[in-house]
């Protein structure tokens, strides 16, 4: 939900917890923990006194479509409740993610596929 707030623009702590609800103790140790996995950074803004910000890593935005992609597939197959919606921001039509294969440019999912799993020699 972290990743998905800072996708949408979020980067100061209090606008985390106040989008998230969450205890500040527990946005402490999940905002260092995404600092550590490379998937934010965080930033100085000001000086005095120090304030810092977390923006979105190259890591972190290419998170962007499997977030939309798990989003999608809450809609589809959990439908009721309250779930992010993603908006083209040139004619505001809402967006529906699919994943595609580059090569072919077909749907995943549309064809058996192969899973090689390292290690098993399969």
């Amino acid at each position: 939900m972290i990743l998905r707030e800072a996708l949408g623009g979020a980067t100061r702590f209090d606008t985390f917890r106040k989008n998230l609800g969450i205890a500040p103790t527990v946005l402490t140790k999940r905002l260092a923990m995404l600092t550590q996995e490379g998937l934010l950074e965080r930033v100085r803004y000001q000086d005095n006194p120090p304030r810092d910000e977390y923006q979105l890593t190259e890591a972190g935005r290419d998170l962007r479509p499997i977030l939309m992609l798990i989003a999608q597939w809450g809609r589809t197959h959990r439908p009721g409740g309250e779930l992010a919606r993603y908006l083209d921001s040139a004619d505001g039509h809402e967006l529906e993610p699919v994943a595609i294969d580059r090569v072919t440019g077909d749907p995943i999912g549309i064809r058996p596929i192969t899973v090689v799993v390292p290690g098993t020699g399969q």
